[in-house]
């Protein structure tokens, strides 16, 4: 399974790597639509695991989305779905997480189908965003994503006790939650001291607002994160599956790879607004 995990994982760094390198801007929002399509089509083969031509259309539909939003050209319409997005991931989704299993996705269908033609498009249009505004300042807010991650896993697998959320995800625990906002810490630390102010997202913010306001911001992206993949798990189980899909071999589907992008894009693209 590691060897596996392993090749997938170098399969796709070099297909990444020249096209975030190499190439203009529209290539890596090329590469991004085609994950995110992906993940739409392992979205709604997770809610109508009957019906599989339901899934290819869904995939569909959210293409036609990000296809109207780019087609109005009126950057107010993309920031409403970002708004919307957002607006979801900090006063519905904790409900949502605290219910644990005690959710019918039968009755939720439709609530999760417009759900997905909104954040998935969102997490689309806040990556390329985020590009806009440079390749460091991308790769740096996503980073901080997958640091969140490899700092829970650690700390968890070492300490954790306490579990997290013991009907979602029986392997988070509450210390791996608090050790992945240490590693978040200390990244972000780390941009600020040795990469330019203005190049990183981490950075921007100590210049505009000060340290506390940097730390409290880092300090959501982190714990949204973990709200992602919380929420991606709840789903799946909703569901009665272990993986969204078996695309990339020894990782699942890619729904299983960008859940903590999910929320944290959108959220981050907003605060980048800011400054």
């Amino acid at each position: 399974m590691l060897k596996t995990r392993v090749i997938t994982a170098l399969i796709l760094l070099a297909v990444l790597l020249p096209i975030l390198c190499l190439l203009p801007p529209i290539y890596i929002g090329g590469f991004f639509l085609i994950a995110l399509l992906a993940a739409a089509w392992e979205w709604g083969r997770l809610l109508t695991p009957e019906a599989p031509r339901a899934a290819w259309i869904y995939a569909l539909f959210c293409l036609v989305v990000i296809s109207f939003l780019l087609g109005m050209q009126n950057p107010a319409w993309q920031f409403a779905l970002l708004l919307i997005a957002v607006l979801f991931w900090f006063f519905m989704v904790p409900f949502l997480l605290v219910r644990g299993m005690n959710l019918s996705l039968q009755k939720l269908r439709p609530f999760y189908v417009v759900l997905g033609l909104i954040l998935l498009p969102a997490t689309w249009f806040s990556l390329v965003f985020l590009r806009e505004l440079g390749l460091i300042f991308l790769l740096t807010t996503i980073s901080l994503v997958w640091v969140a991650d490899i700092g829970a896993y650690f700390v968890g697998k070492a300490f954790g006790k306490h579990k997290l959320a013991v009907q979602i995800s029986p392997g988070k625990s509450v210390e791996g939650a608090i050790g992945g906002l240490l590693f978040c810490y200390v990244y972000a630390f780390l941009c600020i001291y040795y990469l330019s102010f203005e190049s990183t997202l981490f950075g921007a913010w100590t210049i505009r607002f000060g340290w506390i306001p940097t730390l409290l911001m880092v300090t959501v992206l982190a714990a949204f994160s973990i709200f992602g993949d919380l929420f991606e798990s709840q789903l799946k189980r909703l569901a009665g599956v272990k993986d969204s899909s078996h695309l990339l071999p020894g990782h699942g589907g890619v729904l299983d790879r960008v859940d903590a992008l999910i929320p944290t894009m959108p959220i981050a693209a907003l605060l980048a607004g800011f400054v």
